[in-house]
């Protein structure tokens, strides 16, 4: 299959499974469709490397670093409430070692991917790239902690997102990217806006349904 067909029948399948799922989600099966979120997750992540130019090693290298600095700053959170703040995982994330869902750990990895495909799209400048980057996943993750605990994803203590979640996601989030992007991983940028904005309308339906 050519790049171009690929890239098509992926950002289609984003699309499909971003739209079924909100509708699914709004309908009175939302309990079946929020229990495919992994699925989801791990979609995003497959389109990803369906479009990769070449596999290699380095790839997985520098997928692998927001995958386990994801790994290490949720499992403060969630044991000791260090960095983000005190909350614990429900259940629709899917499977967990040591109270941590192995899927949020692979949404680091795509959240990490896509915002830094965007952010050089819009500067070549290792630092402002990063920067841009964890700013677009921490405005993210403001929209996404409205529904999180509806959705049986996480929820903080009390209820409450504290602010220091969100300095936390920043900070952790450039970390991220400063050590990703040093590794030139050339990724399908398009695509990567396809998804940004596809996790994005997801959540903001939310906000008002």
């Amino acid at each position: 299959m050519g790049k171009k067909k690929k890239l098509f029948v992926s950002i289609f399948i984003i699309w499909l499974f971003n739209i079924s799922g909100i509708f699914g989600i709004l309908s009175s099966n939302s309990d079946w469709f929020l229990s495919l979120t992994p699925l989801n997750l791990g979609l995003y992540f497959l389109m990803i490397l369906w479009n990769l130019e070449k596999i290699t090693v380095r790839f997985f290298t520098a997928a692998s670093i927001p995958f386990f600095i994801g790994f290490v700053t949720e499992y403060l959170g969630v044991n000791h409430g260090f960095i983000f703040g005190s909350y614990e995982y429900g259940e629709n994330l899917g499977w967990k070692v040591g109270g941590v869902p192995i899927m949020i750990c692979v949404n680091w990895i795509v959240l990490t991917i896509v915002t830094s495909d965007v952010s050089l799209l819009l500067s070549k400048n290792l630092f402002l790239r990063a920067f841009l980057g964890a700013l677009f996943m921490t405005l993210l993750d403001m929209t996404i902690e409205v529904s999180a605990p509806r959705f049986d994803f996480w929820e903080f203590e009390n209820g409450i997102v504290p602010i220091q979640n969100y300095i936390g996601w920043f900070v952790v989030s450039l970390i991220a990217h400063l050590i990703y992007n040093s590794f030139k991983i050339r990724s399908q940028k398009l695509m990567s806006v396809h998804i940004l904005i596809a996790i994005a309308i997801f959540f903001l339906t939310f906000l008002f349904f």
